[in-house]
């Protein structure tokens, strides 16, 4: 079976998706999943990047994806999941990728404050838009506002936010932050943010490279999904020296999350192999049941 990406988003559901990774960040935080680190090759004429991230967690599978940080006018990222037959290894689906936002919706879920209700997204790119869709779904967001170097204004347009004309105007006031470009160096700081904001940030994907200040690593709870893969491929990470908790013992009440209205939490996504796999074995299980 081949399902492109105009397929999966017929049969995956956002709100169905979101649920489904807190169960998966739950077992990948309580041993249950077998992942091997992600595999990154590099791509050097071209200035990009392939990486292999398998996983076996009740479903088999691994994606394969690509990442070209200089790209314009196509996104940085592609990706594609395969999904096997644990009992014979028989491949049984390749699919696009789409699960980022969703996981970011459970940190959200679960560390932003009740109250919420200014968003705030640095990038206007795919992540940008899945994000607007699955934080909506988490949290009743009375005013969002996007900035990204080029295209914040037509994405404010085509979805109904309001743009910013800089990344601090759209930070400052925000209970929520999503940081979500292909940026190599810091673009959020920490004197723009309100005491009680909550970060996600998913871009940085690299060891060497940053998108959040010294300020926000040094005070911010940290949270992230692996803490073996966080401290080996995140540079925000790595420069943090830290990781306070896994999302997934957050789902399962072995940590704590948020734990004052003040207190600023971050939760820093490199992306899990896990995540895709229970992704496509539920994309995959819609997609059956329709053709019986």
């Amino acid at each position: 079976m081949i399902l492109d990406e105009d397929s999966v988003r017929a049969l995956l559901r956002m709100d169905e998706l979101i649920p489904a990774m807190a169960n998966a960040l739950a077992d990948l935080s309580r041993g249950k999943v077998v992942q091997p680190m992600r595999v990154m090759m590099p791509v050097g004429d071209h200035g990009g990047f392939l990486g292999l991230m398998p996983a076996y967690g009740g479903a088999l599978g691994a994606k394969l994806v690509t990442f070209y940080p200089s790209n314009e006018g196509v996104p940085t990222h592609h990706a594609l999941v395969l999904l096997f037959r644990p009992e014979t290894g028989e491949p049984l689906v390749t699919m696009d990728e789409m699960r980022t936002a969703a996981v970011s919706a459970v940190a959200t879920k679960l560390l932003a404050r009740p109250e919420a209700a200014v968003l705030a997204i640095l990038g206007s790119g795919v992540q940008a838009r899945s994000h607007l869709e699955a934080l909506r779904l988490v949290r009743a967001f009375r005013e969002i506002r996007v900035w990204s170097p080029r295209n914040a204004h037509a994405f404010a347009r085509q979805l109904g936010v309001q743009a910013a004309d800089s990344a601090a105007e759209a930070v400052r006031g925000a209970d929520v932050v999503v940081v979500a470009t292909t940026s190599r160096v810091p673009v959020l700081f920490g004197q723009w943010l309100s005491p009680g904001t909550h970060i996600n940030a998913v871009g940085a994907p690299r060891p060497t490279w940053r998108e959040l200040d010294d300020e926000i690593l040094r005070t911010a709870r940290i949270y992230v999904e692996s803490r073996e893969a966080a401290t080996r491929e995140s540079g925000d990470i790595i420069a943090a020296g830290r990781v306070d908790a896994e999302i997934g013992e957050v789902v399962t009440g072995a940590m704590r999350g948020r734990e004052s209205a003040g207190e600023l939490t971050l939760f820093k996504s490199v992306g899990v192999a896990v995540e895709d796999v229970v992704t496509a074995d539920l994309v995959y299980r819609k997609a059956r049941a329709q053709r019986v």
